[in-house]
């Protein structure tokens, strides 16, 4: 694919969260706004961004964004989905079985996609990336709707055309003890492949997988870099920074080895935007740490290889109280971070519009 005439090719990256995911569409609605400002009137974003992709929630995002399906939908889509996905039953034993039901989710999913698989025309070619996991193997997917990309076609394995959108979502956002893997029929006579969700990998927030899909020749774009021929905005879906403290929790092994992989998501997180305002032009760079600030003034490339855009919402009281009046107090802004309590969705929502408005402008 050839960069788009008098413009750099544009990249949309929504990271993955649970019910949070309502953090990003207050994002992506103000940003809707700004762009509309910016150009005079309407911009449905799927129109502005050559490539949208996200990892788990935000594959559920980035998958109705790429169909066309206006933001206002996704947004009441996720308020009436979600009580119905993350309902708790006392039938469901922890750390036995996965706490909710993974057809729940795909069933409301299909409510937007359908039947429809990667290669349905109501996609733009090349326009959409899932990130998701491949557990009996070990390795990390990125599905695309390319055609270039590998394995597109049939062969001894089922050619990516044929994946339903609906379970490629279900399989990225089957984050362990809250849903089951997914089951994904890849090799013809073989067993399926279990599939679990993508932020089980370094790329929760996949801004960097899809620099990767863009820019390296096998997946099939071939996307030159430049601060001015590639450009990608990041969405993230809220961070808590919580100390592991000293509850029962963590004095068993399995809540033990849960808070530790929590732990290794965020540093993940944490090392791909130090990896992205690395190796790129920041327009609104992020504070990593306090070693080594926010890389406004570093680029470890020659040159940078894109404009970096990175928007989300920190559920702290410092970060908050400097852009907004009002701020929840400690004890609620850890409610807000459980990616699986619907009950904080709309006040969670409501506090990113706040946040979203006067960190775009508008």
């Amino acid at each position: 694919m050839t960069a788009s005439e008098g413009r750099p090719k544009r990249i949309l990256a929504i990271d993955g969260g649970g019910v949070r995911g309502v953090v990003a569409v207050a994002f992506l609605e103000a940003l809707e706004r700004k762009l509309a400002r910016e150009t005079g009137g309407p911009v449905a974003l799927r129109d502005r961004f050559d490539l949208i992709g996200g990892t788990s929630t935000g594959a559920i995002l980035a998958t109705a964004l790429a169909l066309g399906v206006p933001l206002e939908k996704v947004r009441d889509h996720y308020f009436d989905m979600a009580p119905v996905v993350f309902k708790r039953t006392l039938r469901r034993i922890k750390f036995l079985q996965a706490q909710f039901l993974g057809q729940e989710l795909e069933r409301h999913v299909a409510t937007f996609t359908g039947d429809s698989t990667l290669e349905t025309p109501q996609l733009k070619p090349g326009g959409l990336a899932i990130i998701t996991k491949r557990f009996d193997t070990g390795s990390v997917w990125f599905l695309t709707n390319n055609p270039e990309a590998p394995y597109w076609e049939d062969g001894e394995h089922v050619g990516n055309r044929h994946y339903r959108l609906s379970s490629l979502i279900r399989a990225s956002a089957a984050a362990p003890l809250y849903f089951a893997p997914q089951r994904i029929n890849v090799m013809n006579g073989e067993p399926p492949g279990l599939f679990i969700d993508g932020s089980v990998s370094p790329h929760n927030n996949p801004a960097l997988a899809l620099l990767q899909i863009a820019t390296i020749p096998a997946y099939g774009y071939g996307w030159k870099t430049g601060a001015d021929r590639l450009e990608i905005t990041s969405i993230g879906t809220g961070t808590y920074h919580a100390p592991p403290g000293n509850s029962l929790l963590l004095r068993i092994a399995a809540g033990f080895a849960i808070k530790s992989l929590q732990s290794m998501m965020a540093d993940c997180d944490e090392q791909v935007l130090t990896i992205m305002q690395a190796l790129g032009h920041n327009r609104t760079p992020w504070k990593i740490n306090s070693e080594i600030g926010d890389l406004s003034d570093v680029c470890i490339a020659p040159a940078p290889l894109f404009t970096f855009h990175r928007y989300n919402l920190l559920l702290d009281n410092d970060w908050l109280e400097q852009r907004i009046d009002g701020v929840p107090g400690k004890d609620e802004l850890k409610r807000y971070s459980k990616m699986d309590n619907v009950e904080t969705m709309r006040p969670l929502y409501k506090l990113a519009e706040r946040v979203a408005a006067r960190e775009l402008g508008v």
